[in-house]
């Protein structure tokens, strides 16, 4: 009689295959999304907290660069190439500010009002 598991020799291993099954999909559904936000969350931050650093390090080092560069090519005094590192650095953020500004995408209600 294959209705009756124990007469039937492969109602145990069906038994387990069922209950693996359903433990896998239970863990995969409760667990697997639960790390992958948390992970989410945790790279997100170690990147955001990575790019506060590494920013005004980056402009720093490039004002660095740009008193050394105008040093060698206009021959003139460190003070002179100071001021006007500090120029082009603050120019090109300026224009980076400008491009950023242009970009945004303008909220609802001014949409509305025009």
């Amino acid at each position: 009689m294959p209705g009756n598991p124990f007469t039937d020799p492969k109602w145990a291993p069906d038994l387990a295959d069922t209950v693996e099954r359903l433990v896998a999909k239970v863990r995969s559904v409760a667990t697997d999304n639960a790390v992958r936000a948390s992970r989410a969350v945790v790279f997100g931050t170690l990147g955001l907290i990575s790019l506060l650093i590494a920013a005004p390090l980056g402009i720093i080092a490039f004002t660095r660069f740009a008193q050394v560069v105008l040093s060698r090519m206009t021959r003139t005094e460190h003070a002179t190439t100071v001021w006007l590192s500090y120029m082009i650095t603050g120019g090109l953020l300026m224009l980076l500010g400008f491009v950023a500004l242009a970009k945004r995408h303008p909220r609802k209600a001014d949409e509305a009002k025009q």
